[in-house]
């Protein structure tokens, strides 16, 4: 099949426009948080399976698999669509704001999830004409809970092993029409630490013969900024943001000891280590002046996303096809996203679609408890990913 003959996705996604609202609200309804998914689980698989693809479910605990094999042999395409919510009280007035208390998709997965089963919709009417596999992935507990491993541990990368991933995220920093990919880094590895500074407690009215912690913290606090802006190439991107600091239990009384826990962004495994070592280095020897002791415990909670030249050219080439070279943006972010640790099994892409709208108050960021997009963005979604599937399956490759 040559790529003149290739379908038309956005027509495909205008047909089915309302069919994808629908669904989309009823997503957004009913939201449940990672590895709780199972309403959600439930929809997709019943989906899937009155498509004609075999499926399986209960891949890292809630997640689901569908397999969409072609008429001859070709390479496998992963396409993964997360399903989680968040622990937020949706403070929207939508008509289709969350029933569930306490919970709302604030990060567009309701519209992700949507964007994959219309894709498997209109694949499956091409089933015939494929050379080769669709791979589709509804993983669970992608906001910091693991997903992607639990997936991967339940040999998500398996039976078959893709050939090449794709995975995209709704943007509401990008304005509708828009689509934003790179080669290389697009999101950042992240990880998560706690400092615990070690002192003496005391009565503050008498500090002289106690060993302040909190003095200490507040200079490790000031000091550490300085790591990014003395430490690390001007040209490399990283984040230290400290967002919690525990101490006391009341006015007068210095404590024994204080938690300072924050967050490490880099594109780079190595610049990440040197951060660390660095962190560990400061607040030592700042802690010893005071005569503190600290340690420091560390946890890794997804790895960078790095996209692969070859797949990343084709989502550049269906964006420029689909809303114009000047609308196609070369940036990434300081995000991060447990898609990374399938890019290091799989070669693959991972891009952005601008959901922002002004005049509609599509304008809140993520995870903002008045989070929503323009449901338009579905559309260049379903296009940009279905235009470059198709050209591993349907163009004679």
């Amino acid at each position: 099949m040559s790529s003149q003959a290739l379908p038309n996705f956005t027509q495909e996604a205008q047909a089915l426009f309302p069919e994808m609202i629908a669904l989309r609200r009823d997503f957004h309804r009913y939201p449940e948080i990672g590895f709780q998914e199972h309403r959600t689980s439930r929809i997709i698989a019943q989906s899937l399976q009155e498509l004609g693809l075999e499926v399986q479910t209960g891949v890292g605990q809630t997640g689901v698999v569908g397999l969409l094999t072609g008429a001859n042999p070709g390479p496998v395409v992963l396409m993964r669509f997360d399903m989680d919510a968040l622990p937020i009280q949706e403070g929207t007035r939508a008509e289709y704001a969350s029933l569930n208390k306490g919970m709302m998709h604030a990060c567009a997965h309701d519209g992700h999830m949507t964007m994959g089963l219309t894709l498997a919709k209109i694949m499956s009417k091409y089933r015939d004409q494929m050379a080769g596999t669709l791979k589709f992935i509804f993983q669970p507990a992608e906001e910091g809970l693991g997903g992607a491993f639990a997936m991967i541990a339940d040999g998500v990368l398996e039976n078959p092993t893709p050939d090449v991933a794709f995975a995209m995220h709704i943007w509401t920093p990008l304005e509708l029409g828009t689509v934003q990919v790179t080669t290389g880094p697009a999101m950042a590895a992240s990880s998560i630490f706690t400092l615990t500074i070690h002192g003496r407690g005391g009565h503050g009215a008498a500090p002289h013969e106690a060993v302040d912690p909190i003095l200490a913290a507040g200079h490790i606090i000031s000091a550490l900024q300085s790591i990014v802006s003395r430490n690390v190439d001007p040209q490399e991107s990283v984040v230290i943001s400290l967002g919690q600091v525990q101490a006391g239990t009341t006015f007068n009384v210095i404590p024994e000891v204080v938690e300072i826990k924050g967050t490490v962004r880099s594109y780079s495994n190595e610049v990440h280590r040197m951060l660390y070592r660095r962190i560990l280095e400061m607040a030592r020897n700042l802690a010893a002046g005071f005569n503190c002791t600290v340690a420091l415990e560390t946890i890794a909670i997804v790895a960078a996303v790095v996209n692969s030249p070859e797949p990343t050219a084709r989502v550049m080439e269906a964006a420029v096809q689909l809303v114009g070279a000047e609308n196609v943006i070369n940036k990434r972010e300081m995000a991060s996203e447990d898609m990374g640790y399938m890019l290091e099994e799989v070669p693959g892409c991972y891009f952005f679609i601008g959901g922002r709208n002004e005049a509609k108050g599509f304008n809140f960021p993520h995870h903002h408890p008045q989070f929503d997009f323009d449901e338009r963005a579905m559309i260049h979604g379903v296009a940009t990913m279905g235009t470059a599937v198709a050209s591993y399956v349907l163009n004679g490759n």
